[in-house]
Parts: C-alpha cells; sequence; structure tokens
C-alpha cells in the first residue's frame, strides 16, 4: 500500500487578525529564531536580497572520507583521470545545480568553481571553493561540491570498502567585498 503524506494547512485566521501577504520574502517578514528561511508565523520563504548590493563573494567547505589504508593506497595508486577526477567534475557541477537542489537556494551565476582532492593514508580530503558577484553568498554551492566529491569518492570506492565514513562537511571560510 503506498504511502500517504498529509499537508498541515494553517488554522482559520481569528477575527481581528492580521492577514498574511503570502509573498515570501516581504520586507514586512521578520525571522523567526534567527532563522533567515521561516517567517514570524513559522512559514518558510526565499529570502528577499533584492536590496542588497551585488558584492564579490566566496566560500570554501571541507569534507573528508574516512578509509582504510588500502582502499587509500589503491586510489593514490590509479592513473590521473579515473575516480578523483570523477569526483572533482561531480562537485564542480553540483555547485552549479545547488539552485535546483536546496529549495530556497536562490540560483546564482557562479564566477569560479574548484574542487581539489587529496588522498592520504587512511582518508581523502575534499576542499571545494565556489566564486560569484551577487547579492547573496556562495557557502551553500561550496559545501554542495564538497559533499557531492565526498559522495562520489564513496560512491566509486564502495565496492572495496564498505565502511568508509563520509564526515566533517564543513564551512571553512566566507568573504565578501565591494565590486571595485
Amino acid at each position: 500500500m503506498p504511502r500517504r503524506f498529509h499537508v498541515k494547512t494553517r488554522a482559520p485566521r481569528a477575527p481581528g487578525q492580521p492577514e498574511r501577504s503570502g509573498v515570501a520574502g516581504a520586507s514586512t517578514i521578520s525571522r523567526v529564531g534567527g532563522l533567515s528561511h521561516v517567517d514570524d508565523t513559522g512559514d518558510v520563504r526565499m529570502v528577499d536580497v533584492g536590496a542588497k548590493p551585488i558584492e564579490r563573494r566566496r566560500a570554501v567547505a571541507r569534507a573528508t572520507v574516512r578509509m582504510a589504508p588500502g582502499t587509500a593506497g589503491q586510489l593514490r595508486a590509479l592513473p590521473k583521470g579515473d575516480a578523483l577526477v570523477t569526483a572533482q567534475l561531480a562537485g564542480i557541477l553540483a555547485a552549479k545545480r545547488t539552485g535546483e537542489l536546496i529549495p530556497l537556494c536562490h540560483p546564482l551565476p557562479l564566477t569560479h568553481v574548484a574542487v581539489r582532492l587529496e588522498v592520504g593514508e587512511r582518508s581523502v580530503e575534499i576542499e571545494a571553493s565556489a566564486e560569484t558577484a551577487a547579492q547573496t553568498g556562495v557557502e551553500m554551492e561550496a559545501l554542495v561540491a564538497a559533499s557531492v566529491a565526498a559522495l562520489t569518492v564513496y560512491d566509486m570506492a564502495k565496492a572495496v570498502d564498505d565502511a568508509m565514513v563520509v564526515e566533517d562537511v564543513r564551512l571553512v571560510e566566507k568573504t565578501k567585498e565591494p565590486l571595485a
């Protein structure tokens, strides 16, 4: 039997209570508990960045794929252009599609994305950076790039190491500066 999902609807408006505009990101909507994508009624919304200046923005994220030493050795022994380049390209492509993957992210015109992978004794360390000139940051693009690159390494090595762990996905740098 297929699962059914129930979507919670809003309670009727009480007499005298103002009607909500329904315009996501309207400047009259405040944030609940500091969450930028939640309005004062608890509804999700896309943040309105229309009044923000266009600035040069950069973000760097990292991720780690822990694995057995033998798995890391196999990855190091592969000819250039195999698993690590595949993971690098997957990360770059993922950064470019972040606005499609994360529902409330703005689609951004990325000016640069880089993904670097380094195989250690027991891990693959991944660093992804994303850059844009826009009204909002590129943290999610960098995090998505690092995550998808890590998942691609996992996918390519899972046949020889089913105990691998993708861990420590994190933002390590975020900058913005006015355009010259």
